[in-house]
């Protein structure tokens, strides 16, 4: 056996640390690369009208109900209000997407069809989520964010 002297030392821990810098180097880049943006522009001025905001969309007592079908590629989203009937919305706003990036998102065009509003989307297997801004006739935001597993 050939002695360990500090040359080699140096050189082995010179090797790993230069290995966890690397990755490091690597994950940051990936994180700063694939950051989809901000929700809100400034969340001190989000954060003063949450309160009021929520209590008016609970007071709405709206549900949803999101559904996806694999074979036909169709996004349906059910607005039922506290009595189950089918709620009335007079804007729609959906964004789906990835929750890591945003080079996948999409804003489906959906179509008011018996109650259920519905859209074409070609979503691939695995984790969504979908932001929805839903408008009442009285002006009230209905605002969910709801994950989406599509299987394969």
């Amino acid at each position: 056996m050939r002695e360990f002297t500090g040359r080699k030392v140096f050189f082995f821990t010179a090797a790993c640390f230069g290995v966890v810098i690397a990755v490091n180097v690597v994950m940051a880049t990936k994180a700063v690369s694939t950051f989809p943006g901000l929700e809100v522009a400034n969340s001190y001025v989000a954060s003063q009208s949450f309160d009021a905001d929520r209590a008016a969309q609970i007071d709405l007592g709206w549900t949803l109900v999101p559904d996806f079908d694999p074979q036909t590629q169709q996004l349906s989203l059910s607005f039922t209000d506290a009595d189950g009937m089918p709620s009335e919305i007079t804007k729609l706003s959906v964004l789906v997407g990835r929750s890591t990036a945003a080079q996948d998102d999409l804003r489906p065009e959906f179509q008011r069809v018996a109650g259920v509003y519905v859209a074409k989307a070609a979503l691939a297997q695995g984790k969504w989520m979908m932001q929805v801004e839903a408008i009442a006739p009285d002006g009230t935001s209905f605002r969910q964010r709801i994950d989406l597993f599509v299987k394969g």
